[in-house]
Protein backbone atom coordinates (compact mmCIF):
# COMPACT_ATOMS: atom_id res chain seq x y z
CA UNK A 1 0.00 0.00 0.00
CA UNK A 2 1.36 3.37 -1.02
CA UNK A 3 2.34 5.74 1.52
CA UNK A 4 1.15 9.68 0.88
CA UNK A 5 2.48 12.63 1.99
CA UNK A 6 -0.40 14.89 3.10
CA UNK A 7 1.05 16.67 5.65
CA UNK A 8 1.97 20.48 3.76
CA UNK A 9 4.49 21.06 6.71
CA UNK A 10 6.78 17.95 6.07
CA UNK A 11 6.34 17.66 2.47
CA UNK A 12 9.27 18.23 -0.09
CA UNK A 13 8.80 18.24 -4.02
CA UNK A 14 11.50 16.11 -6.21
CA UNK A 15 11.97 17.72 -9.82
CA UNK A 16 14.15 16.38 -12.15
CA UNK A 17 15.50 14.06 -9.42
CA UNK A 18 16.68 16.59 -7.29
CA UNK A 19 14.70 17.20 -3.52
CA UNK A 20 13.73 20.67 -2.84
CA UNK A 21 12.33 21.14 0.77
CA UNK A 22 9.60 24.23 0.79
CA UNK A 23 12.60 26.72 2.47
CA UNK A 24 14.56 25.86 -0.69
CA UNK A 25 11.34 26.78 -2.93
CA UNK A 26 11.14 29.81 -0.92
CA UNK A 27 14.31 31.41 -1.45
CA UNK A 28 14.20 30.31 -5.20
CA UNK A 29 11.41 31.99 -5.42
CA UNK A 30 12.61 35.15 -3.74
CA UNK A 31 15.38 35.01 -6.85
CA UNK A 32 13.33 35.35 -9.56
CA UNK A 33 13.28 38.42 -11.69
CA UNK A 34 9.16 39.46 -12.20
CA UNK A 35 9.67 39.93 -15.85
CA UNK A 36 11.46 36.81 -16.56
CA UNK A 37 8.84 34.23 -15.64
CA UNK A 38 9.95 30.56 -17.36
CA UNK A 39 7.54 27.98 -16.90
CA UNK A 40 10.31 26.11 -14.67
CA UNK A 41 9.66 29.43 -12.59
CA UNK A 42 6.13 29.56 -12.69
CA UNK A 43 6.08 26.13 -10.78
CA UNK A 44 8.43 27.91 -8.43
CA UNK A 45 5.93 30.54 -8.03
CA UNK A 46 3.25 28.18 -7.50
CA UNK A 47 4.81 26.01 -5.16
CA UNK A 48 5.47 29.31 -3.30
CA UNK A 49 1.62 29.62 -2.72
CA UNK A 50 1.28 25.71 -2.07
CA UNK A 51 3.40 26.10 1.34
CA UNK A 52 2.06 29.45 2.18
CA UNK A 53 0.02 29.60 5.97
CA UNK A 54 -3.53 29.95 3.23
CA UNK A 55 -5.41 27.10 3.32
CA UNK A 56 -6.90 27.51 -0.51
CA UNK A 57 -4.83 28.21 -3.67
CA UNK A 58 -6.19 30.32 -6.93
CA UNK A 59 -7.21 28.51 -9.90
CA UNK A 60 -9.22 29.39 -12.79
CA UNK A 61 -11.74 28.04 -14.92
CA UNK A 62 -11.37 26.79 -18.57
CA UNK A 63 -13.20 29.37 -19.98
CA UNK A 64 -14.69 26.60 -22.30
CA UNK A 65 -18.34 28.49 -22.17
CA UNK A 66 -17.55 31.76 -20.78
CA UNK A 67 -15.18 33.97 -19.47
CA UNK A 68 -12.39 31.83 -17.32
CA UNK A 69 -13.38 32.77 -13.79
CA UNK A 70 -11.10 32.36 -10.70
CA UNK A 71 -12.28 30.49 -7.74
CA UNK A 72 -9.99 29.43 -5.20
CA UNK A 73 -10.23 25.89 -3.54
CA UNK A 74 -9.29 24.20 -0.66
CA UNK A 75 -5.56 22.45 -0.53
CA UNK A 76 -6.61 19.17 1.66
CA UNK A 77 -9.07 18.46 -0.97
CA UNK A 78 -6.60 19.32 -3.39
CA UNK A 79 -4.68 16.16 -1.84
CA UNK A 80 -8.05 14.26 -1.61
CA UNK A 81 -8.47 14.22 -5.20
CA UNK A 82 -4.37 13.66 -5.57
CA UNK A 83 -4.28 10.49 -3.86
CA UNK A 84 -7.98 9.40 -5.64
CA UNK A 85 -5.47 9.35 -8.79
CA UNK A 86 -2.23 7.69 -7.31
CA UNK A 87 -4.55 5.19 -5.80
CA UNK A 88 -6.76 4.40 -8.37
CA UNK A 89 -3.33 4.22 -11.17
CA UNK A 90 -0.70 2.51 -8.87
CA UNK A 91 1.61 5.42 -9.30
CA UNK A 92 4.43 4.54 -6.75
CA UNK A 93 6.98 6.78 -5.39
CA UNK A 94 9.59 7.84 -7.47
CA UNK A 95 7.63 7.25 -10.29
CA UNK A 96 8.12 10.00 -12.63
CA UNK A 97 5.40 12.59 -13.92
CA UNK A 98 5.39 14.51 -17.01
CA UNK A 99 3.75 18.50 -16.44
CA UNK A 100 2.82 19.56 -19.57
CA UNK A 101 0.00 21.68 -18.76
CA UNK A 102 -0.59 25.38 -18.14
CA UNK A 103 -0.11 25.86 -13.91
CA UNK A 104 -3.32 28.66 -13.75
CA UNK A 105 -5.78 25.53 -14.48
CA UNK A 106 -6.47 23.02 -12.07
CA UNK A 107 -5.32 20.25 -14.47
CA UNK A 108 -1.41 21.52 -14.23
CA UNK A 109 -2.00 22.41 -10.57
CA UNK A 110 -3.28 18.77 -9.61
CA UNK A 111 0.23 17.09 -11.60
CA UNK A 112 2.28 18.72 -8.98
CA UNK A 113 0.13 18.07 -5.86
CA UNK A 114 0.18 14.26 -7.14
CA UNK A 115 3.87 14.50 -7.07
CA UNK A 116 3.83 15.81 -3.50
CA UNK A 117 1.21 13.73 -1.74
CA UNK A 118 3.05 10.52 -4.14
CA UNK A 119 6.39 11.33 -3.73
CA UNK A 120 6.93 11.40 -7.54
CA UNK A 121 9.55 12.95 -9.64
CA UNK A 122 8.58 16.03 -11.30
CA UNK A 123 9.13 16.49 -15.12
CA UNK A 124 8.10 20.17 -16.33
CA UNK A 125 7.84 20.70 -19.50
CA UNK A 126 6.76 24.06 -21.10
CA UNK A 127 3.01 23.52 -22.67
CA UNK A 128 2.96 23.32 -26.24
CA UNK A 129 1.13 21.13 -28.42
CA UNK A 130 4.64 18.48 -29.05
CA UNK A 131 5.02 18.08 -25.21
CA UNK A 132 7.36 15.12 -25.84
CA UNK A 133 9.51 16.60 -28.68
CA UNK A 134 12.59 16.83 -26.19
CA UNK A 135 12.25 13.82 -24.14
CA UNK A 136 14.99 10.93 -24.54
CA UNK A 137 13.00 8.89 -22.14
CA UNK A 138 9.18 8.13 -21.39
CA UNK A 139 7.52 9.70 -18.36
CA UNK A 140 5.61 6.51 -16.20
CA UNK A 141 2.45 8.99 -15.82
CA UNK A 142 1.54 12.03 -17.88
CA UNK A 143 -1.70 14.10 -18.47
CA UNK A 144 -2.19 15.74 -21.25
CA UNK A 145 -5.21 17.24 -23.30
CA UNK A 146 -6.80 15.53 -26.74
CA UNK A 147 -4.79 18.22 -28.78
CA UNK A 148 -1.34 17.12 -27.57
CA UNK A 149 -1.80 13.83 -27.96
CA UNK A 150 -3.21 13.77 -31.44
CA UNK A 151 0.08 16.11 -31.98
CA UNK A 152 2.09 13.69 -30.71
CA UNK A 153 0.52 10.98 -32.71
CA UNK A 154 1.83 12.69 -35.70
CA UNK A 155 5.88 12.29 -35.20
CA UNK A 156 7.65 8.88 -35.27
CA UNK A 157 9.69 9.17 -32.68
CA UNK A 158 7.06 11.32 -30.16
CA UNK A 159 4.51 8.34 -30.97
CA UNK A 160 6.81 6.26 -29.56
CA UNK A 161 7.33 8.04 -26.34
CA UNK A 162 4.04 8.13 -26.13
CA UNK A 163 3.31 4.57 -26.16
CA UNK A 164 5.78 3.87 -23.54
CA UNK A 165 3.85 5.87 -21.03
CA UNK A 166 2.50 3.81 -18.27
CA UNK A 167 -0.30 5.51 -17.24
CA UNK A 168 -1.62 8.21 -19.88
CA UNK A 169 -4.99 10.58 -18.67
CA UNK A 170 -6.39 12.50 -21.32
CA UNK A 171 -8.56 15.36 -20.58
CA UNK A 172 -10.14 18.83 -20.55
CA UNK A 173 -12.17 17.73 -24.28
CA UNK A 174 -13.77 15.27 -25.83
CA UNK A 175 -11.90 12.17 -27.12
CA UNK A 176 -13.26 11.69 -30.67
CA UNK A 177 -13.66 8.07 -32.41
CA UNK A 178 -10.38 8.54 -34.85
CA UNK A 179 -7.82 9.62 -31.79
CA UNK A 180 -9.84 6.98 -29.77
CA UNK A 181 -9.16 4.41 -32.96
CA UNK A 182 -5.50 5.50 -33.22
CA UNK A 183 -4.98 4.98 -29.35
CA UNK A 184 -6.64 1.55 -29.03
CA UNK A 185 -3.93 -0.54 -29.69
CA UNK A 186 -1.34 1.47 -27.07
CA UNK A 187 0.17 -1.55 -24.48
CA UNK A 188 -0.10 0.57 -21.60
CA UNK A 189 -2.80 2.06 -19.95
CA UNK A 190 -4.32 4.76 -22.00
CA UNK A 191 -7.48 6.69 -19.74
CA UNK A 192 -10.06 9.46 -20.71
CA UNK A 193 -10.60 11.91 -17.25
CA UNK A 194 -14.47 13.25 -16.50
CA UNK A 195 -14.23 16.38 -14.18
CA UNK A 196 -14.37 19.78 -13.63
CA UNK A 197 -12.33 22.88 -11.75
CA UNK A 198 -15.15 22.27 -9.10
CA UNK A 199 -14.27 18.67 -8.83
CA UNK A 200 -10.35 19.34 -8.59
CA UNK A 201 -9.76 17.49 -11.74
CA UNK A 202 -11.82 14.31 -12.57
CA UNK A 203 -13.51 12.24 -10.41
CA UNK A 204 -14.02 8.99 -12.90
CA UNK A 205 -12.27 7.88 -15.52
CA UNK A 206 -12.74 5.22 -18.72
CA UNK A 207 -10.40 3.19 -20.46
CA UNK A 208 -9.55 4.25 -24.17
CA UNK A 209 -7.45 1.15 -25.53
CA UNK A 210 -7.65 -2.87 -25.07
CA UNK A 211 -10.19 -5.43 -24.13
CA UNK A 212 -11.44 -2.81 -20.93
CA UNK A 213 -12.37 0.08 -23.28
CA UNK A 214 -15.34 2.13 -22.76
CA UNK A 215 -17.54 4.83 -23.50
CA UNK A 216 -18.70 4.49 -19.88
CA UNK A 217 -17.14 6.44 -17.17
CA UNK A 218 -16.41 4.85 -13.85
CA UNK A 219 -16.93 6.93 -10.68
CA UNK A 220 -14.49 6.85 -7.71
CA UNK A 221 -15.85 4.82 -5.06
CA UNK A 222 -15.96 7.52 -2.75
CA UNK A 223 -17.98 9.40 -5.56
CA UNK A 224 -21.93 8.85 -6.19
CA UNK A 225 -24.02 10.16 -8.96
CA UNK A 226 -27.53 11.04 -10.27
CA UNK A 227 -29.23 12.34 -13.20
CA UNK A 228 -31.62 15.48 -12.81
CA UNK A 229 -35.24 15.32 -14.16
CA UNK A 230 -33.44 17.10 -17.02
CA UNK A 231 -31.09 14.35 -17.60
CA UNK A 232 -27.69 16.29 -16.27
CA UNK A 233 -25.39 14.49 -13.83
CA UNK A 234 -25.51 15.37 -10.35
CA UNK A 235 -22.43 14.57 -8.78
CA UNK A 236 -21.72 14.10 -4.89
CA UNK A 237 -17.73 13.34 -4.33
CA UNK A 238 -17.55 14.48 -0.27
CA UNK A 239 -13.70 14.20 -0.44
CA UNK A 240 -13.39 16.77 -2.72
CA UNK A 241 -15.92 19.60 -3.02
CA UNK A 242 -17.98 20.10 0.25
CA UNK A 243 -21.88 20.98 -1.69
CA UNK A 244 -23.40 18.42 -4.60
CA UNK A 245 -22.96 19.60 -7.90
CA UNK A 246 -25.19 20.39 -10.37
CA UNK A 247 -23.54 20.10 -14.13
CA UNK A 248 -25.14 21.00 -17.45
CA UNK A 249 -23.87 17.59 -18.55
CA UNK A 250 -26.40 15.78 -20.28
CA UNK A 251 -25.53 12.00 -19.53
CA UNK A 252 -26.72 8.60 -19.49
CA UNK A 253 -26.80 6.10 -16.44
CA UNK A 254 -26.01 2.21 -16.64
CA UNK A 255 -27.14 -0.56 -14.16
CA UNK A 256 -23.13 -0.62 -12.92
CA UNK A 257 -23.46 2.53 -11.57
CA UNK A 258 -21.73 3.96 -14.78
CA UNK A 259 -22.52 7.00 -16.79
CA UNK A 260 -21.86 8.50 -20.47
CA UNK A 261 -21.87 11.95 -21.44
CA UNK A 262 -24.02 12.75 -24.33
CA UNK A 263 -23.73 16.45 -24.63
CA UNK A 264 -24.09 19.85 -22.63
CA UNK A 265 -27.44 21.52 -21.76
CA UNK A 266 -25.84 24.29 -22.99
CA UNK A 267 -24.63 23.19 -26.15
CA UNK A 268 -28.29 22.30 -27.67
CA UNK A 269 -29.88 24.53 -30.01
CA UNK A 270 -33.43 24.95 -30.41
CA UNK A 271 -34.22 25.54 -34.23
CA UNK A 272 -38.01 25.96 -34.78
CA UNK A 273 -38.89 23.96 -31.61
CA UNK A 274 -36.83 21.26 -32.37
CA UNK A 275 -34.09 20.69 -30.08
CA UNK A 276 -29.90 20.07 -31.83
CA UNK A 277 -27.51 18.95 -29.49
CA UNK A 278 -24.20 20.40 -30.73
CA UNK A 279 -22.36 17.44 -30.22
CA UNK A 280 -23.94 14.82 -31.67
CA UNK A 281 -23.86 16.94 -34.99
CA UNK A 282 -20.45 17.33 -34.85
CA UNK A 283 -19.87 13.81 -33.93
CA UNK A 284 -22.15 12.73 -37.03
CA UNK A 285 -19.88 14.66 -39.38
CA UNK A 286 -16.52 14.23 -37.88
CA UNK A 287 -15.35 11.08 -40.16
CA UNK A 288 -16.99 12.46 -43.26
CA UNK A 289 -14.80 16.12 -43.11
CA UNK A 290 -11.01 16.59 -43.64
CA UNK A 291 -10.76 19.82 -42.39
CA UNK A 292 -11.06 21.06 -38.49
CA UNK A 293 -14.81 22.68 -38.17
CA UNK A 294 -17.46 23.10 -35.21
CA UNK A 295 -20.89 23.30 -35.29
CA UNK A 296 -22.54 26.76 -33.46
CA UNK A 297 -25.73 28.68 -33.42
CA UNK A 298 -27.14 32.05 -35.09
CA UNK A 299 -30.21 34.15 -33.95
CA UNK A 300 -33.06 33.80 -36.43
CA UNK A 301 -35.94 35.84 -36.67
CA UNK A 302 -38.06 32.58 -38.65
CA UNK A 303 -36.25 29.82 -36.60
CA UNK A 304 -35.21 31.15 -33.57
CA UNK A 305 -31.99 29.83 -33.74
CA UNK A 306 -30.55 28.12 -36.69
CA UNK A 307 -27.24 25.77 -37.00
CA UNK A 308 -24.10 26.84 -38.62
CA UNK A 309 -21.27 25.34 -39.26
CA UNK A 310 -17.73 27.28 -38.64
CA UNK A 311 -14.47 25.43 -40.58
CA UNK A 312 -11.23 26.70 -41.28
CA UNK A 313 -10.44 28.21 -44.30
CA UNK A 314 -7.85 26.13 -45.76
CA UNK A 315 -6.99 26.71 -49.39
CA UNK A 316 -5.94 23.22 -50.05
CA UNK A 317 -8.51 21.54 -48.25
CA UNK A 318 -10.94 19.32 -49.96
CA UNK A 319 -13.78 20.07 -48.08
CA UNK A 320 -15.64 22.62 -50.23
CA UNK A 321 -18.79 24.09 -49.44
CA UNK A 322 -20.64 22.35 -52.03
CA UNK A 323 -18.93 19.08 -50.90
CA UNK A 324 -19.99 20.55 -47.24
CA UNK A 325 -23.43 20.79 -48.24
CA UNK A 326 -23.64 17.51 -50.08
CA UNK A 327 -21.97 15.96 -46.75
CA UNK A 328 -24.72 17.60 -44.49
CA UNK A 329 -27.66 16.27 -46.56
CA UNK A 330 -26.53 12.96 -46.88
CA UNK A 331 -25.55 11.85 -42.84
CA UNK A 332 -27.61 14.09 -41.22
CA UNK A 333 -31.17 14.91 -40.40
CA UNK A 334 -32.62 17.92 -42.03
CA UNK A 335 -33.56 19.82 -39.40
CA UNK A 336 -29.51 19.29 -38.07
CA UNK A 337 -28.39 20.66 -41.47
CA UNK A 338 -26.41 23.90 -41.24
CA UNK A 339 -28.66 26.81 -42.38
CA UNK A 340 -24.96 28.54 -42.83
CA UNK A 341 -21.28 27.82 -43.60
CA UNK A 342 -18.11 30.08 -42.03
CA UNK A 343 -15.23 30.15 -42.99
CA UNK A 344 -13.06 30.92 -40.45
CA UNK A 345 -8.92 31.50 -40.23
CA UNK A 346 -8.38 29.77 -37.26
CA UNK A 347 -11.42 27.56 -35.09
CA UNK A 348 -11.67 29.47 -31.62
CA UNK A 349 -10.20 27.10 -28.73
CA UNK A 350 -9.62 27.91 -24.60
CA UNK A 351 -6.35 27.89 -23.75
CA UNK A 352 -6.82 24.49 -22.66
CA UNK A 353 -7.60 23.39 -26.07
CA UNK A 354 -11.40 23.20 -25.45
CA UNK A 355 -13.46 24.35 -27.98
CA UNK A 356 -14.43 27.99 -27.25
CA UNK A 357 -18.46 28.14 -27.77
CA UNK A 358 -19.23 31.47 -26.80
CA UNK A 359 -16.55 32.77 -29.06
CA UNK A 360 -17.70 30.70 -31.84
CA UNK A 361 -21.18 31.85 -31.20
CA UNK A 362 -19.83 35.55 -31.76
CA UNK A 363 -18.20 34.74 -34.87
CA UNK A 364 -21.48 32.94 -36.38
CA UNK A 365 -23.19 36.67 -35.83
CA UNK A 366 -20.87 38.35 -37.94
Amino acid sequence: MNTYYTDITTQRIQIEGIFYTHWEIAMIRMNIPTDKQSFRQELFTFLSEWFNHQPTVLVHTSGSTGKPKPMRVEKESMMESACLTCSFLGLKENDTALLCMPLQYIAGKMVVIRSLVAGLNLLPVTPSGHPLKNLKKAPVFAAMIPMQVYNSLQVPEEKELLKQIKHLIIGGGAIDSALAQALKDFPNQVWSTYGMTETLSHIALRKVNGTEASEWYTPFESVSIRLSQENTLIINAPKVCDKVLYTNDIAELNAQGQFRILGRKDNIINSGGVKIQIEQVEATLKKHFHTPFMITSAPDAKFGEIVVLLIENNPGSRDTYERIQKICEDVLPAYWCPKRVIPVENLPLTETGKPDRATAKLLAQT
